[in-house]
């Protein structure tokens, strides 16, 4: 199940890709079956040893292009172990609203992506996360849940405050939203309740059949009611230095007076005695 739209977010073979708090890896999956050189990127380091087992099986499965490469790695959002401009692409799915320090986590991301690379940010949408919040407490107060909710807009204006270029915007997941609303009415640890049971049948079978119906039915809801936000933008390149004026040519000497004659400076008396 993908965030992103690919569509959107074009991804060519080669690309070095990071994607930034992976968890279980699906994005950082569909990258590498894109043929790009993927490094993915967790604190959760059960959740990383996982996404190496999925690569591995991936390359053996032969599910990955020629050119491609995959790597899974623990490590700190807020201090990436990479240099500045490593990467092409760097996408951060369902993260930011985990972390207390969301500017230092876009500050890192744009460092290490290149001038001219893409990124694909999504958290989830202010209107659902509010009603989830509203019917359960459980569902976001506990040790690593979510701590804040984001407006569009207002997760914008902090990508532009980074340095970053947003060129465009979509909601995801319309038929997520009723899943969730129902898991914290009847309890987020209660999985066994019967219409939240039901529901979750639905999502797999829609997950793995991806019927004509629920398609259009995700497509419909997605504007009103979809469960993601997310934002596509870019890391401009540098303006060029401004070009320095070349320097004036020097101004050509004046030309020296000529030397009279010897004759010329005699005084005319003299010349006339000279006869």
């Amino acid at each position: 199940m993908l965030t992103v739209d690919f569509s959107r977010f074009p991804l060519a073979p080669g690309d070095r890709v990071l994607d930034l708090g992976c968890g279980a890896g699906r994005h950082a999956f569909e990258c590498y079956r894109r043929g790009a050189q993927v490094v993915a990127l967790d604190r959760n380091g059960e959740e990383i040893r996982e996404v190496a087992k999925w690569f591995a099986a991936m390359k053996e499965a032969g599910e990955a292009p020629a050119g491609a490469s995959a790597v899974a790695m623990e490590g700190d959002a807020l201090a990436l172990p990479f240099p500045d401009d490593s990467f092409d692409v760097v996408i951060i799915s369902e993260v930011m609203e985990h972390i207390p320090d969301d500017k230092g986590v876009l500050a890192e991301m744009v460092r290490v992506l290149r001038p001219g690379g893409r990124t694909a940010v999504t958290v989830p949408r202010y209107g659902p996360e509010k009603v989830c919040w509203a019917l359960s407490d459980a569902y976001h107060e506990v040790e690593g849940g979510h701590i804040r909710i984001y407006r569009g807009d207002e997760l914008l204006d902090r990508m532009r405050q980074a340095g970053l270029e947003p060129y465009g915007t979509h909601h995801a997941h319309g038929l997520h939203s009723p899943y969730w609303w129902l898991k914290c009415a009847f309890g987020v640890d209660n999985d066994q309740a019967l219409p939240v049971k039901a529901y979750h049948k639905l999502l797999v079978w829609d997950i793995m059949k991806k019927p004509l119906a629920t398609r259009l039915a995700e497509q419909a809801l997605n504007p009103l009611i979809g469960k993601s936000f997310v934002a596509y933008a870019t890391k401009p390149h540098l303006p060029e230095p401004a070009a320095q004026p070349e320097p004036a040519a020097p101004e050509p000497a004046a030309p020296k007076a000529a030397k009279r004659t010897r004759s010329a400076a005699k005084p005319a008396g003299a010349r006339e005695a000279a006869k």
